[in-house]
Protein backbone atom coordinates (compact mmCIF):
# COMPACT_ATOMS: atom_id res chain seq x y z
CA UNK A 1 0.00 0.00 0.00
CA UNK A 2 2.72 2.20 0.62
CA UNK A 3 5.20 3.14 -2.19
CA UNK A 4 9.03 3.85 -1.07
CA UNK A 5 8.70 7.69 -0.43
CA UNK A 6 5.63 7.18 1.87
CA UNK A 7 7.27 4.03 4.00
CA UNK A 8 10.72 6.23 4.49
CA UNK A 9 8.30 9.91 5.26
CA UNK A 10 6.76 7.45 7.34
CA UNK A 11 9.36 5.61 9.17
CA UNK A 12 11.06 9.39 9.61
CA UNK A 13 7.51 10.34 11.45
CA UNK A 14 7.14 7.35 13.56
CA UNK A 15 10.69 8.08 15.26
CA UNK A 16 8.64 10.55 17.36
CA UNK A 17 7.34 8.30 19.13
CA UNK A 18 7.15 8.29 22.78
CA UNK A 19 4.41 5.38 23.81
CA UNK A 20 3.04 2.78 22.49
CA UNK A 21 0.43 2.59 19.64
CA UNK A 22 -2.04 -0.01 19.10
CA UNK A 23 -3.97 -0.35 15.93
CA UNK A 24 -6.85 -2.59 16.14
CA UNK A 25 -8.95 -3.70 12.86
CA UNK A 26 -11.96 -4.69 12.02
CA UNK A 27 -11.90 -6.57 8.81
CA UNK A 28 -14.55 -8.55 5.91
CA UNK A 29 -13.65 -10.66 3.07
CA UNK A 30 -13.64 -7.98 0.54
CA UNK A 31 -10.88 -6.47 -1.56
CA UNK A 32 -10.38 -3.05 1.01
CA UNK A 33 -10.43 -4.81 3.90
CA UNK A 34 -7.27 -6.84 2.43
CA UNK A 35 -5.40 -3.38 1.66
CA UNK A 36 -6.31 -2.47 5.07
CA UNK A 37 -4.65 -5.49 6.59
CA UNK A 38 -1.53 -4.63 3.61
CA UNK A 39 -1.57 -1.00 5.36
CA UNK A 40 -1.63 -1.66 9.00
CA UNK A 41 0.68 -4.68 8.62
CA UNK A 42 2.86 -2.29 7.15
CA UNK A 43 2.65 0.55 9.78
CA UNK A 44 3.47 -1.65 12.24
CA UNK A 45 6.77 -2.88 10.91
CA UNK A 46 8.08 0.44 10.69
CA UNK A 47 8.18 1.11 14.02
CA UNK A 48 8.24 -1.22 17.71
CA UNK A 49 6.08 0.73 19.66
CA UNK A 50 3.08 0.17 16.90
CA UNK A 51 1.63 -3.03 17.22
CA UNK A 52 -1.51 -4.57 14.96
CA UNK A 53 -4.35 -7.03 15.52
CA UNK A 54 -7.33 -7.72 13.58
CA UNK A 55 -9.95 -9.09 15.56
CA UNK A 56 -11.74 -6.21 15.83
CA UNK A 57 -15.66 -6.66 15.79
CA UNK A 58 -17.09 -3.21 14.91
CA UNK A 59 -19.75 -3.39 12.28
CA UNK A 60 -18.18 -0.88 9.52
CA UNK A 61 -15.64 -3.00 8.05
CA UNK A 62 -12.78 -2.39 6.79
CA UNK A 63 -11.96 -0.24 9.95
CA UNK A 64 -9.22 0.41 12.56
CA UNK A 65 -9.21 2.33 15.96
CA UNK A 66 -5.96 4.08 16.39
CA UNK A 67 -5.32 4.30 20.47
CA UNK A 68 -2.70 5.07 23.16
CA UNK A 69 -1.38 2.38 24.53
CA UNK A 70 -1.46 3.79 27.45
CA UNK A 71 -5.03 4.83 28.03
CA UNK A 72 -7.07 2.78 26.02
CA UNK A 73 -10.40 4.89 26.20
CA UNK A 74 -8.26 7.55 23.98
CA UNK A 75 -8.92 6.14 20.78
CA UNK A 76 -9.58 7.70 17.09
CA UNK A 77 -11.48 5.37 14.30
CA UNK A 78 -11.26 5.57 10.48
CA UNK A 79 -13.53 3.56 8.23
CA UNK A 80 -11.97 2.79 5.11
CA UNK A 81 -8.54 4.07 3.59
CA UNK A 82 -7.24 7.39 5.26
CA UNK A 83 -5.18 7.71 1.91
CA UNK A 84 -5.22 10.71 -0.54
CA UNK A 85 -5.32 13.88 1.35
CA UNK A 86 -5.99 12.40 3.98
CA UNK A 87 -2.92 10.48 4.89
CA UNK A 88 -1.41 13.19 6.36
CA UNK A 89 -4.51 12.58 8.64
CA UNK A 90 -3.41 9.36 9.43
CA UNK A 91 0.33 10.12 10.32
CA UNK A 92 -1.01 12.96 12.33
CA UNK A 93 -3.31 10.17 14.45
CA UNK A 94 -0.32 7.48 15.14
CA UNK A 95 1.70 10.63 16.37
CA UNK A 96 -0.73 11.91 18.61
CA UNK A 97 -1.62 8.58 20.04
CA UNK A 98 2.34 8.23 20.55
CA UNK A 99 2.76 10.91 22.78
CA UNK A 100 4.16 13.30 20.11
CA UNK A 101 2.83 17.17 20.64
CA UNK A 102 0.34 18.39 18.54
CA UNK A 103 0.95 21.86 17.51
CA UNK A 104 -1.69 24.10 18.61
CA UNK A 105 -2.54 26.69 20.57
CA UNK A 106 -1.83 25.59 24.32
CA UNK A 107 -5.25 27.09 25.39
CA UNK A 108 -7.02 25.50 22.74
CA UNK A 109 -5.98 22.41 23.78
CA UNK A 110 -6.44 22.78 27.41
CA UNK A 111 -9.96 23.21 26.48
CA UNK A 112 -10.06 19.95 24.72
CA UNK A 113 -8.77 18.53 28.14
CA UNK A 114 -11.36 20.49 30.19
CA UNK A 115 -14.62 19.26 27.90
CA UNK A 116 -17.45 18.42 30.09
CA UNK A 117 -20.22 16.24 28.57
CA UNK A 118 -20.11 12.81 25.88
CA UNK A 119 -19.70 13.69 22.35
CA UNK A 120 -20.08 10.94 19.75
CA UNK A 121 -18.82 12.38 16.40
CA UNK A 122 -18.96 10.47 13.19
CA UNK A 123 -17.72 12.30 10.06
CA UNK A 124 -17.44 11.10 6.41
CA UNK A 125 -15.28 12.56 3.79
CA UNK A 126 -13.93 12.02 0.46
CA UNK A 127 -10.17 11.14 -0.91
CA UNK A 128 -10.45 13.99 -3.34
CA UNK A 129 -11.54 16.48 -0.42
CA UNK A 130 -8.99 19.31 0.08
CA UNK A 131 -11.50 20.52 2.97
CA UNK A 132 -11.70 17.52 4.89
CA UNK A 133 -8.36 16.83 6.45
CA UNK A 134 -8.94 19.92 8.69
CA UNK A 135 -12.25 18.28 10.19
CA UNK A 136 -10.67 14.53 10.36
CA UNK A 137 -7.75 16.10 12.09
CA UNK A 138 -9.75 17.88 14.51
CA UNK A 139 -11.74 15.56 15.57
CA UNK A 140 -8.95 13.09 15.95
CA UNK A 141 -7.51 15.55 18.40
CA UNK A 142 -10.29 16.02 20.41
CA UNK A 143 -10.50 11.97 20.39
CA UNK A 144 -7.15 11.50 21.71
CA UNK A 145 -6.85 14.18 24.19
CA UNK A 146 -10.66 13.45 25.67
CA UNK A 147 -11.98 10.31 26.94
CA UNK A 148 -15.21 11.79 26.75
CA UNK A 149 -14.85 12.44 22.93
CA UNK A 150 -15.11 9.32 20.25
CA UNK A 151 -14.61 10.13 16.38
CA UNK A 152 -15.47 7.88 13.86
CA UNK A 153 -13.97 8.93 10.41
CA UNK A 154 -15.55 7.37 7.49
CA UNK A 155 -14.19 7.41 4.00
CA UNK A 156 -17.72 7.60 1.93
CA UNK A 157 -16.73 6.06 -1.13
CA UNK A 158 -16.06 2.78 0.65
CA UNK A 159 -19.28 3.13 2.55
CA UNK A 160 -21.95 4.31 -0.60
CA UNK A 161 -24.56 2.63 1.33
CA UNK A 162 -24.19 4.32 4.51
CA UNK A 163 -24.23 7.61 2.50
CA UNK A 164 -26.47 7.92 0.58
CA UNK A 165 -29.38 6.58 3.77
CA UNK A 166 -27.99 9.35 5.89
CA UNK A 167 -28.52 11.63 2.75
CA UNK A 168 -24.81 12.60 2.60
CA UNK A 169 -24.49 14.55 -0.24
CA UNK A 170 -21.67 17.13 0.62
CA UNK A 171 -18.54 16.61 2.75
CA UNK A 172 -17.00 17.15 5.08
CA UNK A 173 -20.07 16.03 6.65
CA UNK A 174 -19.78 15.67 10.40
CA UNK A 175 -22.56 14.11 12.81
CA UNK A 176 -22.53 14.62 16.51
CA UNK A 177 -24.46 11.91 18.67
CA UNK A 178 -26.36 10.57 16.21
CA UNK A 179 -27.74 13.95 14.77
CA UNK A 180 -26.45 16.17 11.87
CA UNK A 181 -23.64 18.58 13.53
CA UNK A 182 -22.25 20.63 10.16
CA UNK A 183 -21.77 20.63 6.48
CA UNK A 184 -18.57 21.96 5.61
CA UNK A 185 -15.01 23.19 6.81
CA UNK A 186 -14.64 23.28 10.49
CA UNK A 187 -10.94 23.55 12.37
CA UNK A 188 -10.57 22.97 16.19
CA UNK A 189 -11.27 26.46 17.63
CA UNK A 190 -14.54 26.61 15.31
CA UNK A 191 -15.90 22.84 16.85
CA UNK A 192 -14.87 24.03 20.01
CA UNK A 193 -16.86 27.02 19.79
CA UNK A 194 -19.99 24.92 18.80
CA UNK A 195 -20.02 23.12 21.58
CA UNK A 196 -18.20 24.24 24.37
CA UNK A 197 -20.86 27.23 25.66
CA UNK A 198 -18.39 29.02 27.29
CA UNK A 199 -16.02 29.30 24.59
CA UNK A 200 -17.46 32.35 23.12
CA UNK A 201 -17.58 34.57 26.48
CA UNK A 202 -14.07 33.78 27.35
CA UNK A 203 -13.02 34.91 23.62
CA UNK A 204 -14.66 38.04 23.65
CA UNK A 205 -13.54 38.63 27.16
CA UNK A 206 -10.11 38.41 26.28
CA UNK A 207 -10.18 40.44 22.85
CA UNK A 208 -11.95 43.67 24.51
CA UNK A 209 -8.72 43.70 26.33
CA UNK A 210 -6.98 44.52 23.99
CA UNK A 211 -5.21 48.10 23.86
CA UNK A 212 -5.97 50.00 20.21
CA UNK A 213 -4.21 49.13 17.47
CA UNK A 214 -2.01 51.25 14.87
CA UNK A 215 -3.33 48.84 12.05
CA UNK A 216 -6.01 46.80 12.15
CA UNK A 217 -6.68 44.56 9.28
CA UNK A 218 -9.96 42.80 8.83
CA UNK A 219 -10.09 40.17 6.92
CA UNK A 220 -7.17 37.46 6.53
CA UNK A 221 -7.43 36.18 2.72
CA UNK A 222 -4.07 36.86 0.53
CA UNK A 223 -5.08 40.84 0.92
CA UNK A 224 -5.25 40.68 4.90
CA UNK A 225 -2.43 38.90 4.98
CA UNK A 226 0.03 40.95 2.84
CA UNK A 227 -0.87 43.98 4.14
CA UNK A 228 0.02 42.98 7.57
CA UNK A 229 2.92 41.67 6.72
CA UNK A 230 4.13 45.18 5.13
CA UNK A 231 2.90 47.20 8.03
CA UNK A 232 4.68 44.56 10.54
CA UNK A 233 7.46 45.00 8.81
CA UNK A 234 7.36 48.75 9.33
CA UNK A 235 6.99 48.82 12.77
CA UNK A 236 3.51 49.52 13.31
CA UNK A 237 1.50 47.39 15.91
CA UNK A 238 -0.62 45.18 13.49
CA UNK A 239 -3.67 43.46 14.18
CA UNK A 240 -5.44 41.16 12.11
CA UNK A 241 -9.16 39.77 12.56
CA UNK A 242 -10.55 36.97 10.44
CA UNK A 243 -13.74 35.26 10.06
CA UNK A 244 -11.15 32.11 8.98
CA UNK A 245 -7.91 33.12 8.16
CA UNK A 246 -6.78 31.92 4.46
CA UNK A 247 -10.49 32.38 3.61
CA UNK A 248 -11.43 31.96 -0.22
CA UNK A 249 -7.93 30.11 -0.37
CA UNK A 250 -9.63 27.35 1.86
CA UNK A 251 -12.14 26.35 -0.72
CA UNK A 252 -9.77 26.48 -4.40
CA UNK A 253 -7.54 23.65 -5.02
CA UNK A 254 -5.19 23.92 -7.90
CA UNK A 255 -3.39 27.07 -8.46
CA UNK A 256 -1.12 27.70 -11.78
CA UNK A 257 -0.99 31.37 -11.89
CA UNK A 258 0.92 32.82 -9.31
CA UNK A 259 3.87 33.68 -10.63
CA UNK A 260 6.91 31.91 -9.34
CA UNK A 261 4.96 29.28 -8.29
CA UNK A 262 3.62 26.92 -10.75
CA UNK A 263 1.51 24.57 -8.64
CA UNK A 264 0.23 25.18 -5.43
CA UNK A 265 -3.12 24.41 -4.04
CA UNK A 266 -5.04 26.80 -1.68
CA UNK A 267 -5.13 25.11 1.57
CA UNK A 268 -1.38 24.91 1.45
CA UNK A 269 -1.06 28.25 0.36
CA UNK A 270 -3.15 29.65 3.16
CA UNK A 271 -0.99 27.78 5.53
CA UNK A 272 2.07 29.09 4.44
CA UNK A 273 0.42 32.80 4.33
CA UNK A 274 -0.24 32.27 8.22
CA UNK A 275 3.30 30.92 8.66
CA UNK A 276 4.60 34.22 7.60
CA UNK A 277 2.35 36.37 9.22
CA UNK A 278 3.63 34.65 12.35
CA UNK A 279 6.92 35.27 11.56
CA UNK A 280 6.29 39.00 12.63
CA UNK A 281 4.97 40.75 15.68
CA UNK A 282 1.08 40.34 14.43
CA UNK A 283 -1.55 39.63 16.61
CA UNK A 284 -3.87 37.33 14.49
CA UNK A 285 -7.24 36.62 15.92
CA UNK A 286 -8.83 34.23 14.22
CA UNK A 287 -12.81 33.54 14.77
CA UNK A 288 -13.32 37.13 14.89
CA UNK A 289 -16.79 38.33 12.60
CA UNK A 290 -17.03 41.35 12.22
CA UNK A 291 -20.59 42.79 12.19
CA UNK A 292 -20.18 46.76 12.57
CA UNK A 293 -17.74 49.25 11.97
CA UNK A 294 -17.84 52.73 13.64
CA UNK A 295 -15.53 54.93 12.15
CA UNK A 296 -13.46 57.61 13.92
CA UNK A 297 -15.33 61.13 15.06
CA UNK A 298 -12.48 62.68 13.95
CA UNK A 299 -9.41 62.31 11.28
CA UNK A 300 -6.75 60.32 13.24
CA UNK A 301 -9.01 59.54 15.74
CA UNK A 302 -9.74 56.13 16.91
CA UNK A 303 -11.53 53.42 14.67
CA UNK A 304 -13.71 50.99 16.24
CA UNK A 305 -15.32 47.29 14.71
CA UNK A 306 -17.49 45.26 16.62
CA UNK A 307 -17.48 41.62 16.39
CA UNK A 308 -19.72 39.15 16.61
CA UNK A 309 -19.02 38.07 19.75
CA UNK A 310 -19.66 41.26 21.53
CA UNK A 311 -16.04 42.38 21.56
CA UNK A 312 -14.91 45.33 20.16
CA UNK A 313 -11.40 46.12 18.53
CA UNK A 314 -10.02 50.04 18.25
CA UNK A 315 -7.46 50.86 15.56
CA UNK A 316 -5.63 54.48 14.52
CA UNK A 317 -6.29 52.53 10.95
CA UNK A 318 -8.48 49.97 9.37
CA UNK A 319 -7.86 47.44 5.99
CA UNK A 320 -10.63 46.12 4.65
CA UNK A 321 -10.02 43.20 3.16
CA UNK A 322 -12.60 40.67 3.99
CA UNK A 323 -13.24 39.67 0.32
CA UNK A 324 -15.76 37.67 -1.51
CA UNK A 325 -18.17 34.75 -1.39
CA UNK A 326 -20.10 32.43 -3.39
CA UNK A 327 -22.73 34.03 -5.29
CA UNK A 328 -26.06 31.70 -4.90
CA UNK A 329 -27.84 31.42 -8.04
CA UNK A 330 -31.16 33.13 -5.78
CA UNK A 331 -33.56 30.54 -7.56
CA UNK A 332 -36.17 28.14 -5.96
CA UNK A 333 -35.28 24.99 -4.37
CA UNK A 334 -31.83 26.72 -4.43
CA UNK A 335 -31.31 26.73 -0.03
CA UNK A 336 -33.69 24.12 0.60
CA UNK A 337 -32.01 21.52 -1.59
CA UNK A 338 -28.35 22.68 -0.33
CA UNK A 339 -26.17 19.83 0.44
CA UNK A 340 -29.05 17.85 -0.68
CA UNK A 341 -27.70 17.75 -4.19
CA UNK A 342 -26.98 21.83 -4.63
CA UNK A 343 -23.04 22.22 -4.19
CA UNK A 344 -20.66 24.31 -4.52
CA UNK A 345 -17.39 23.07 -4.18
CA UNK A 346 -16.31 19.99 -6.68
CA UNK A 347 -13.43 18.88 -5.52
CA UNK A 348 -14.82 17.78 -2.35
CA UNK A 349 -18.33 16.56 -3.51
CA UNK A 350 -17.79 15.39 -6.72
CA UNK A 351 -16.96 11.81 -5.73
CA UNK A 352 -20.37 11.42 -3.96
CA UNK A 353 -21.89 11.88 -7.77
CA UNK A 354 -19.94 9.05 -9.20
CA UNK A 355 -21.95 7.78 -12.15
CA UNK A 356 -24.57 10.53 -11.95
CA UNK A 357 -26.18 13.32 -14.31
CA UNK A 358 -24.88 16.41 -12.94
CA UNK A 359 -25.14 20.27 -14.32
CA UNK A 360 -22.73 23.08 -13.58
CA UNK A 361 -23.81 26.38 -13.52
CA UNK A 362 -21.21 29.16 -15.26
CA UNK A 363 -19.34 29.47 -18.38
CA UNK A 364 -16.36 30.99 -16.61
CA UNK A 365 -12.76 29.80 -15.85
CA UNK A 366 -14.26 28.34 -12.48
CA UNK A 367 -17.47 26.79 -14.16
CA UNK A 368 -15.49 25.26 -17.05
CA UNK A 369 -12.48 23.57 -14.59
CA UNK A 370 -15.29 22.18 -12.57
CA UNK A 371 -16.88 20.68 -15.65
CA UNK A 372 -13.83 19.56 -16.62
CA UNK A 373 -12.70 17.82 -13.20
CA UNK A 374 -16.45 16.05 -12.91
CA UNK A 375 -16.80 14.66 -16.59
CA UNK A 376 -14.12 12.08 -15.36
CA UNK A 377 -16.16 11.01 -12.15
CA UNK A 378 -19.84 11.83 -12.90
CA UNK A 379 -21.90 10.13 -15.37
CA UNK A 380 -22.87 13.25 -17.45
CA UNK A 381 -21.82 17.09 -16.84
CA UNK A 382 -24.25 19.68 -18.43
CA UNK A 383 -22.61 22.82 -18.38
CA UNK A 384 -25.13 25.91 -18.49
CA UNK A 385 -24.26 29.57 -19.02
CA UNK A 386 -25.93 31.98 -19.16
CA UNK A 387 -24.44 33.99 -21.97
CA UNK A 388 -24.39 33.60 -25.90
CA UNK A 389 -20.75 32.07 -24.83
CA UNK A 390 -18.50 30.59 -22.69
CA UNK A 391 -15.96 32.95 -20.73
CA UNK A 392 -13.34 30.74 -19.44
CA UNK A 393 -10.39 30.76 -21.40
CA UNK A 394 -9.82 29.07 -24.62
CA UNK A 395 -7.65 26.42 -23.78
CA UNK A 396 -10.40 25.21 -20.74
CA UNK A 397 -12.78 25.07 -23.66
CA UNK A 398 -10.67 23.29 -25.84
CA UNK A 399 -10.47 20.62 -23.44
CA UNK A 400 -14.16 20.51 -22.24
CA UNK A 401 -15.16 20.15 -25.67
CA UNK A 402 -13.29 17.27 -26.01
CA UNK A 403 -15.21 15.65 -23.43
CA UNK A 404 -17.67 12.79 -24.62
CA UNK A 405 -19.85 13.25 -21.93
CA UNK A 406 -20.45 16.80 -21.59
CA UNK A 407 -23.36 18.77 -23.22
CA UNK A 408 -23.12 22.83 -23.23
CA UNK A 409 -25.63 24.80 -23.20
CA UNK A 410 -25.59 28.62 -23.70
CA UNK A 411 -28.25 31.21 -23.14
CA UNK A 412 -29.51 29.03 -20.77
CA UNK A 413 -31.57 30.67 -17.49
CA UNK A 414 -31.62 28.08 -14.65
CA UNK A 415 -35.03 29.21 -13.15
CA UNK A 416 -35.39 26.27 -10.61
CA UNK A 417 -34.01 23.57 -8.82
CA UNK A 418 -36.07 20.43 -8.99
CA UNK A 419 -36.38 18.14 -6.35
CA UNK A 420 -38.19 14.95 -4.16
CA UNK A 421 -37.73 13.36 -0.88
CA UNK A 422 -35.05 15.88 -0.10
CA UNK A 423 -32.89 15.24 -3.15
CA UNK A 424 -32.17 17.71 -6.01
CA UNK A 425 -33.99 15.49 -9.34
CA UNK A 426 -33.58 18.25 -11.73
CA UNK A 427 -33.79 21.83 -12.92
CA UNK A 428 -35.69 23.68 -14.82
CA UNK A 429 -34.14 26.19 -17.84
CA UNK A 430 -35.33 28.64 -19.80
CA UNK A 431 -33.78 29.20 -23.70
CA UNK A 432 -33.02 33.40 -23.46
CA UNK A 433 -33.76 33.59 -27.23
CA UNK A 434 -36.46 31.60 -28.04
CA UNK A 435 -38.20 31.27 -24.77
CA UNK A 436 -38.49 27.73 -24.25
CA UNK A 437 -38.46 26.24 -21.58
CA UNK A 438 -37.17 22.44 -20.50
CA UNK A 439 -36.53 20.19 -17.52
CA UNK A 440 -33.29 18.32 -17.06
CA UNK A 441 -33.44 15.60 -15.09
CA UNK A 442 -29.88 14.99 -12.81
CA UNK A 443 -28.92 14.60 -8.99
CA UNK A 444 -26.64 17.38 -8.78
CA UNK A 445 -26.02 21.34 -9.37
CA UNK A 446 -22.98 22.75 -9.03
CA UNK A 447 -22.49 26.46 -9.07
CA UNK A 448 -20.03 27.99 -9.96
CA UNK A 449 -21.03 32.15 -11.07
CA UNK A 450 -19.30 34.60 -9.49
CA UNK A 451 -18.58 36.20 -6.48
CA UNK A 452 -20.62 38.51 -4.17
CA UNK A 453 -18.28 40.69 -2.11
CA UNK A 454 -18.74 40.46 2.37
CA UNK A 455 -19.89 44.08 2.65
CA UNK A 456 -23.43 43.78 4.26
CA UNK A 457 -21.94 44.53 7.79
CA UNK A 458 -19.97 48.06 6.29
CA UNK A 459 -23.74 49.43 4.96
CA UNK A 460 -24.52 51.69 7.68
CA UNK A 461 -20.94 52.89 8.43
CA UNK A 462 -20.98 55.85 5.47
CA UNK A 463 -18.52 53.99 3.86
CA UNK A 464 -19.13 54.48 0.42
CA UNK A 465 -20.06 51.47 -1.82
CA UNK A 466 -20.77 50.69 -5.14
CA UNK A 467 -23.90 49.77 -6.44
CA UNK A 468 -22.59 46.06 -6.81
CA UNK A 469 -21.91 46.37 -3.11
CA UNK A 470 -18.12 46.62 -3.28
CA UNK A 471 -16.08 49.47 -0.76
CA UNK A 472 -15.17 52.01 -3.41
CA UNK A 473 -11.35 52.62 -3.73
CA UNK A 474 -8.92 54.90 -5.24
CA UNK A 475 -5.57 54.21 -6.86
CA UNK A 476 -3.76 54.41 -3.14
CA UNK A 477 -6.60 52.05 -1.47
CA UNK A 478 -8.20 54.90 0.14
CA UNK A 479 -12.01 54.73 1.14
CA UNK A 480 -13.83 58.00 1.90
CA UNK A 481 -13.24 57.47 5.33
CA UNK A 482 -9.62 58.98 6.53
CA UNK A 483 -7.83 56.14 7.62
CA UNK A 484 -9.78 53.38 6.61
CA UNK A 485 -8.18 51.14 3.64
CA UNK A 486 -10.27 48.54 1.16
CA UNK A 487 -7.99 45.82 -0.49
CA UNK A 488 -8.75 42.47 -2.46
CA UNK A 489 -11.95 41.22 -3.50
CA UNK A 490 -14.07 42.94 -1.74
CA UNK A 491 -13.38 46.41 -3.43
CA UNK A 492 -14.20 47.52 -7.21
CA UNK A 493 -10.65 46.98 -8.01
CA UNK A 494 -11.33 44.61 -11.14
CA UNK A 495 -9.74 40.83 -11.64
CA UNK A 496 -10.35 39.26 -8.20
CA UNK A 497 -7.02 37.09 -8.91
CA UNK A 498 -4.71 36.08 -5.66
CA UNK A 499 -1.69 37.90 -7.08
CA UNK A 500 -4.01 40.88 -7.29
CA UNK A 501 -5.57 40.56 -4.02
CA UNK A 502 -1.90 40.30 -2.84
CA UNK A 503 -0.62 43.40 -4.50
CA UNK A 504 -3.46 45.74 -3.25
CA UNK A 505 -2.88 44.65 -0.05
CA UNK A 506 0.81 45.33 0.17
CA UNK A 507 -0.40 48.82 -1.37
CA UNK A 508 -3.35 49.34 1.18
CA UNK A 509 -0.39 48.40 3.86
CA UNK A 510 1.84 51.12 2.27
CA UNK A 511 -1.43 53.92 1.90
CA UNK A 512 -1.94 52.91 6.14
CA UNK A 513 1.60 54.17 6.55
CA UNK A 514 1.63 56.84 4.90
CA UNK A 515 -1.75 57.96 6.46
CA UNK A 516 -0.21 57.16 10.11
CA UNK A 517 3.23 58.90 9.51
CA UNK A 518 1.30 62.37 8.20
CA UNK A 519 -1.66 62.51 10.97
CA UNK A 520 -1.36 63.12 14.18
CA UNK A 521 -3.00 61.03 16.64
CA UNK A 522 -6.35 62.60 18.05
CA UNK A 523 -7.02 63.87 21.66
CA UNK A 524 -9.42 60.36 22.13
CA UNK A 525 -6.18 57.78 21.40
CA UNK A 526 -4.39 59.29 24.76
CA UNK A 527 -7.13 59.16 26.87
CA UNK A 528 -7.89 55.81 25.45
CA UNK A 529 -4.32 54.69 26.93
Amino acid sequence: MLDATMTQQLKTYLANLREPVELVASLGDDEKSAQTRELLEEIAALHDLVSASFDGSDARKPSFIIRRGSDAEKWVRFAGLPMGHEFTSLVLALLWAGGHPPKVDADLLEQVRGLEGDFNFEMYFSLSCHNCPDVVQALTLLALENSRVTATLIEGGTFQDEVEARDVMAVPATFLNGEPFYNGKLELAEILAKIDTASEAKAAEKLAAKDPFEVLVIGGGPAGAATAIYTARKGFRTGVAAERFGGQLHDTLGIENLPGTPYTEGPKLAGELKRHVGEYDIDLMDLAKAVKLVPAKQEGGLHTVELGNGASLKARSLILATGARWRNLGVPGEAEYRNKGVAYCPHCDGPLFKGKRIAVIGGGNSGVEAAIDLAGVVGHVTLIEFDSKLRADEVLQAKLRSMANVEIITNGQTTEILGAEGKVNGLRLKDRESGDERTIELEGVFVQIGLVPNTEWLEESGLELTKHGEIATDEEGRTNLPGVFGAGDVTDVPYKQIVVAMGEGSKAGLSAFDYLIRTEPADEIAQAA
